[in-house]
C-alpha cells in the first residue's frame, strides 16, 4: 500500500513559467486573515484605520529578511563556503524566530514614528500573529518538512488523523511525526486563549506577553520532536534555548511593568 502513496504536489498552479507553491499561497492566506483581524480590532480600539496595513508594508519584507539572516547565521559553516546561496530563499531556510524578531523590532520603530503605544499595537496584533502561525504551519505540511522522528502508520492512525495527513507524512518510505500539526493545533488553542483574554481586560502589554509565553512553551516541546532543528551545540537546540529565554523575559517584563505601573491602562481602554 505504502508504495502507491503519492505526496501532494507542492505546486498549486503555474502562470506561464512561474510556479506558485502551496507554501506561498498558505502563508499569504495566513497574512491576509491576520491583517484583517488586526485592522478590525484596531478600529475598535481607536487606532487609525490603515495603521496595520502601513505596518505590514515594512514588517513583511523585514521579517522575511531577518528570518533568512537568522537561519544563515546559525548555518554559517555552510553558507560561508557558498555565499552565493545566501539570498536563495526559494531553496528553503528561514526561521520563525528570526521573522518574529524582525517583525517586533519593525513594530517598535514604527510605533515610535507614528506616536502610538507599542504595547497597545502588540496586544491587538497578538491573536493575529498566532493565528497566522497556525495557518502557516500547513505550508510545511505541503512541503513535507518540519516533521518529527519516525513513527509507524498505526501510531498515526491511532491519533485519528485524516487519511490525507497520514499519507503526506509518508516520506521516502517512512512515516514521521506530524509536528507541523502539533504546533498548528497549539497555536490555534493559543488564538482562542488570546481572544478570550481580550474580554478579561488585562493590563496593557499583557496579551502580547501571554502570546510570547504560550507560543514559546509549545514551541519548546514540539521542537524537541523535530529532526531539522538548528543546533547551538551537538545537543542544544537553538529554538528551545530561545523559547526558554523568551518565557523568562516575558514573565520578567510582566512583573516589571506591573510593579512600575506601566500596565495600569487596560486593554479595552482607548487611551494612546
Amino acid at each position: 500500500m505504502e508504495n502507491n502513496i503519492q505526496p501532494i504536489d507542492p505546486i498549486a498552479f503555474s502562470l506561464g513559467p512561474i510556479q506558485v507553491h502551496w507554501y506561498g499561497v498558505i502563508i499569504g492566506v495566513g497574512i491576509a486573515l491576520a491583517l484583517w483581524l488586526a485592522m478590525r480590532e484596531g478600529e475598535r480600539r481607536g487606532l487609525p484605520k490603515d495603521i496595520f496595513a502601513d505596518l505590514m508594508l515594512w514588517a513583511i519584507p523585514i521579517a522575511i529578511i531577518s528570518a533568512r539572516l537568522y537561519y544563515v547565521i546559525f548555518q554559517w559553516d555552510y553558507y560561508s563556503q557558498y555565499p552565493a546561496e545566501i539570498p536563495q530563499i526559494w531553496n528553503g531556510g528561514i526561521a520563525i524566530h528570526g521573522a518574529l524578531i524582525g517583525a517586533v523590532a519593525t513594530t517598535y520603530f514604527f510605533t515610535r514614528a507614528r506616536n502610538v503605544s507599542f504595547w497597545k499595537l502588540a496586544d491587538i496584533a497578538a491573536p493575529s500573529l498566532i493565528l497566522g502561525q497556525a495557518i502557516g504551519r500547513w505550508g510545511n505540511f505541503m512541503n513535507q518538512e518540519a516533521h518529527g522522528g519516525e513513527v509507524s502508520r498505526a501510531f498515526l492512525e491511532n491519533l485519528h488523523l485524516p487519511e490525507f495527513i497520514i499519507n503526506q507524512m509518508y516520506i521516502n518510505g517512512t512515516y514521521y511525526h506530524p509536528t507541523f500539526l502539533y504546533e498548528s493545533i497549539w497555536n490555534l488553542l493559543g488564538f482562542i486563549l488570546l481572544m478570550s483574554l481580550r474580554k478579561v481586560n488585562l493590563g496593557r502589554g499583557e496579551i502580547f506577553l501571554s502570546y510570547v509565553i504560550w507560543y514559546s512553551i509549545g514551541r519548546f516541546f514540539v521542537e524537541g520532536m523535530r529532526t531539522d532543528s538548528l543546533m547551538l551545540t551537538d545537543t542544544l537546540r537553538i529554538a528551545q534555548t530561545i523559547s526558554i529565554a523568551l518565557v523568562a523575559v516575558a514573565i520578567g517584563l510582566w512583573i516589571y511593568r506591573r510593579v512600575k505601573g506601566y500596565s495600569k491602562v487596560r486593554y479595552l481602554e482607548k487611551a494612546n
